[in-house]
């Protein structure tokens, strides 16, 4: 048989010694649980004088209904003091300004080919896509790059493979030919798109950038067409005020061609490369060049935003970095 009056005393103590909820659930389980004492001295009322069993058996139930009670009482009271720790821990003040997630903004280069695009709609022209990985045909042949021309080599091109010569395209020019082959004149259009150079990355090159060409073929395209088209074009990017040049070129793909210079600062800046269509060209493409003729143009988009927003190094428009990205947050 037990002692009441010493398990009575032993319970207070661990009572008053616990200080979380968990440690008053243990106590439940040690005191009044199945294998707790007072449930095993019920288990054993056979061994208690028949006269006095009535009597224990009360004794115990109460000692149970007792430590029941009080442990409820400290469970409900411990209860209520780990919450308040909590919401104390978790507070805060809801009177004071919440955190916003932070703005994006267009990319330095997006805005600009944005900006090229509008402009060049103005005067008609519209927007083509057409695929980065290429066929040497339509990045070189096509457009009359002779089989001995550097941009051929590996040094100067990615290749995919070789025989068949799958390249990722050099230039925006390869759509030129897809479209031509497929639809017939007139036609005015502009190929935004990204193009890849085997070159060493630096603050001056990279081994990808973005372009935007432009091609009009129609029957009596000139070389003023050409040039007014471009007069039109630098000074809605460049200002009103923007004077420009020409200069003799050479480019595989058009005859006459020349690079425009716009006026920078103290000096001149060369932005663009342009030309009349290369007859050759128009005839892999089966267009009849003494029926029609055309013009093509094409810059890099990185140069126009270094202009622009005054950058100095090409490699910051890919690195992502955002304390460079967000100074052109609401900039156009």
């Amino acid at each position: 048989m037990i002692d009441i009056e010493q398990l009575k005393a032993e319970f207070s103590e661990a009572l008053a010694a616990a200080t979380t909820s968990q440690e008053l659930f243990q106590l439940q389980k040690t005191y009044t649980g199945k294998k707790g004492p007072i449930k095993k001295a019920l288990g054993n009322l056979r061994s208690v004088p028949a006269e006095n069993r009535r009597t224990v058996a009360q004794q115990l139930n109460a000692l149970k209904q007792e430590l029941e009670s009080q442990l409820t009482i400290a469970s409900e009271a411990m209860a209520a003091k780990e919450l308040e720790a909590k919401l104390a821990a978790e507070w805060m003040d809801m009177s004071m300004p919440g955190v916003f997630p932070e703005q994006g903004g267009r990319h330095p280069v997006t805005e600009v080919e944005r900006r090229c695009l509008e402009v060049l709609r103005q005067l008609g022209f519209e927007w083509v896509d057409g695929p980065e990985i290429e066929e040497d045909w339509y990045n070189f042949t096509a457009l009359n790059f002779p089989e001995n021309h550097p941009a051929r080599e590996m040094q100067d091109t990615f290749f995919i493979s070789k025989d068949p010569d799958i390249v990722l395209r050099t230039h925006t020019s390869n759509v030129q030919i897809r479209l031509m082959e497929k639809q017939k004149p007139p036609m005015r259009v502009i190929i935004p798109g990204r193009v890849y150079r085997n070159e060493t990355v630096s603050a001056k090159s990279h081994c990808f950038f973005h372009q935007v060409e432009g091609l009009y073929i129609d029957k009596n395209v000139s070389f003023k067409d050409l040039k007014d088209t471009l007069y039109y074009f630098a000074k809605e990017m460049f200002g009103s005020d923007t004077k420009v040049r020409f200069r003799p070129s050479y480019f595989p793909f058009t005859e006459p061609s020349a690079e425009m210079d716009i006026s920078w600062k103290n000096g001149w800046l060369e932005i663009l490369g342009s030309g009349l269509v290369d007859p050759n060209v128009l005839k892999n493409c089966g267009i009849d060049p003494k029926e029609y003729s055309g013009f093509a143009f094409g810059m890099g988009i990185e140069r126009i935003a270094m202009l622009k927003y005054g950058i100095d190094d090409l490699r910051l428009f890919s690195e992502n970095d955002k304390r460079f990205l967000r100074q052109f947050r609401g900039v156009h």
